[in-house]
C-alpha cells in the first residue's frame, strides 16, 4: 500500500518553506508596525458558527463532524468568524479599537484546481470599533504596504461601498433577502442573471438602467463626480458615496493613491455594509483575487451589541503563488552558518562542545553526527551552504587551536578556541 496526501492538500519542503517564512514574516511585520497583535483560534468550532454566518448551504463545502460526545464540529473554513466569536467570548469589555492580526490554516471540501486547495492559509486581520472611513482607509493602506515591502508588482486594489446599489435598492422597495441575491449576481458577474432579476423585481426602467451602469463603472477619483449626478435622487446612496469620497480624501493622506474605485464590487456576503475591497495581481488568471474585506457586522448577527469592523485576509498561498511568478521571492539559501567536524572519531565530543559554544552565541551551526571523512564532510558542508567549517584535531588542541575554512574562497587557518566565536560573528556580519 503506497501512502499519499489526502486530496487538495500540499507537502512544503525545507526551501518552499523559507520563502513561506520570509512572507509570513515580512506581512507580520508590516501588521505590528500599525499595531495589530496576533491572536489564535481553534482549528475545529462548532458548526453552527458557521451556519449562523453563511446559512446551512455552506455545510455542503466544509469538512464537518461529529465528535465523541455527538458534538457538531467543523474545520474552519475562513477565520472571520472565529474572531467574532472571540471578541464576543472575551474581549466585549476591551477598550476600543481592538486591532488583531491572524495567520493560520483553513478547509474547504471544494474541487482542487490551479490555486484552489483544500487546505489553504489566511494571513489577515480584524480593527473592531473603529471609525468609519477611518480605519477603512489604515487597513487599505496596510495591506497595499504588505505588498509593497514583498515587491509584488502588478498588484491593484479595488475599491468600491455597497451602500451605493442598496441604496438604489432599498428606495425602490427591494427587501434585504432580495438585495442579497442581486448582490450575489454581482459578486459572480452574472450581468445577464441580473438583468433578469431586476426586471422581475419590477424597478424602475430609471433605476435599473443607473444599477447596471454603476456596476460596470470603474475609475479614480474623478468618477465620484460622474456617480453623484447619476444619483442625485437616491438620498441614501448619495450619502455612502460621500462616504466612498471621504475615504478617497483619507487614503491620499496615508500615502496611498494606487487604487482603482470600482462600484461593481459586491463580496456576496450579506453581512458587509459599507466600504469593500478586492485585490488582484495580473498574471494568477482566474485566481487573480489575492485579498478582499471590508467593512462588516457580523458581531450584530451572532448575538452581540452592534459594532463596526473593518478585516480583510490575504489568500497567503496566492500571494505566494504571485511573488513566484514573477520571482521576486529572496530568502536565504543557506542551511546553517558554520559547520564543526572532527577530524577523527575522538575528536567528536571536543566537536560538540565548540558547536553547542557557537549554537549558544546566536551563530547557526550543524556539527558532523555520522562519522564521513573529510572530502565528504566539506562536500556536505558546501551542501548546507555553511559559510565557514570548523576542523578539530588533535595537533591542533594540543595548543588549544582549530581549523577555520572559509568555504566561499577555499582559504583556512588555524585560530585559538577561545577567539573562534568572536572570530566568526566578525566575520559573518561582514557578509
Amino acid at each position: 500500500m503506497e501512502l499519499q496526501k489526502p486530496r487538495g492538500t500540499r507537502d512544503f519542503l525545507f526551501e518552499e518553506m523559507k520563502e513561506r517564512k520570509l512572507v509570513e514574516n515580512t506581512m507580520r511585520k508590516v501588521f505590528e508596525t500599525y499595531g495589530y497583535q496576533e491572536i489564535k483560534t481553534p482549528i475545529f468550532e462548532d458548526l453552527s458558527l458557521f451556519t449562523l454566518k453563511s446559512g446551512e448551504g455552506i455545510i455542503e463545502e466544509i469538512y464537518h463532524f461529529q465528535d465523541k460526545g455527538g458534538r457538531d464540529l467543523a474545520l474552519r473554513p475562513e477565520l472571520t468568524a472565529p474572531v467574532a466569536r472571540l471578541y464576543l467570548n472575551q474581549l466585549q469589555k476591551a477598550p476600543k479599537p481592538i486591532k488583531m492580526y491572524y495567520f493560520g490554516s483553513c478547509f474547504r471540501y471544494e474541487r482542487p484546481q490551479a490555486g484552489r486547495f483544500r487546505q489553504f492559509w489566511q494571513l489577515g486581520c480584524e480593527l473592531i470599533g473603529g471609525k468609519s472611513p477611518d480605519c477603512e482607509a489604515e487597513i487599505i493602506a496596510m495591506a497595499a504596504n504588505c505588498l509593497e515591502e514583498l515587491k509584488l508588482e502588478d498588484y491593484n486594489i479595488h475599491l468600491g461601498n455597497l451602500g451605493i446599489l442598496r441604496g438604489i435598492l432599498s428606495q425602490n422597495g427591494v427587501s434585504s433577502d432580495q438585495q442579497d441575491q442581486i448582490m450575489a449576481l454581482i459578486d459572480k458577474g452574472d450581468v445577464e442573471g441580473l438583468e433578469i432579476l431586476l426586471e422581475e423585481l419590477q424597478l424602475s426602467p430609471e433605476s435599473r438602467e443607473i444599477l447596471l451602469k454603476l456596476v460596470g463603472m470603474q475609475g479614480h477619483y474623478e468618477l465620484i463626480a460622474q456617480v453623484k449626478e447619476m444619483i442625485n435622487d437616491y438620498p441614501d446612496a448619495l450619502a455612502s458615496l460621500e462616504e466612498l469620497e471621504e475615504l478617497l480624501i483619507m487614503l491620499e493622506a496615508f500615502g496611498f493613491t494606487a487604487y482603482t474605485v470600482d462600484l461593481g464590487i459586491a463580496r456576496g456576503l450579506d453581512y458587509y455594509t459599507g466600504t469593500v475591497f478586492e485585490i488582484y495581481v495580473e498574471g494568477l488568471g482566474a485566481q487573480k483575487q489575492i485579498s478582499g474585506g471590508g467593512t462588516y457586522n457580523l458581531i450584530e448577527i451572532f448575538g452581540g451589541e452592534k459594532v463596526e469592523s473593518t478585516g480583510f485576509a490575504f489568500g497567503f498561498d496566492r500571494v505566494m503563488e504571485a511573488l513566484k511568478i514573477q520571482e521576486n521571492i529572496k530568502s536565504n539559501k543557506k542551511n546553517v552558518e558554520v559547520f564543526v567536524a572532527p577530524i577523527s572519531t575522538d575528536m567528536k565530543l571536543n566537536a560538540f562542545k565548540i558547536a553547542q559554544d557557537l549554537r549558544k552565541n546566536s551563530i547557526s551551526t550543524d556539527v558532523e553526527l555520522v562519522g564521513r571523512k573529510l572530502k565528504k564532510v566539506l562536500s556536505f558542508a558546501d551542501n548546507l551552504g555553511a559559510n565557514f567549517v570548523v576542523l578539530v584535531g588533535a595537533r591542533e588542541l594540543e595548543e588549544d587551536k582549530v581549523t577555520l575554512k572559509d568555504m566561499e574562497s577555499g582559504d583556512q587557518e588555524q585560530v585559538p578556541i577561545e577567539t573562534v566565536v568572536e572570530i566568526l560573528q566578525s566575520r559573518l556580519k561582514d557578509l
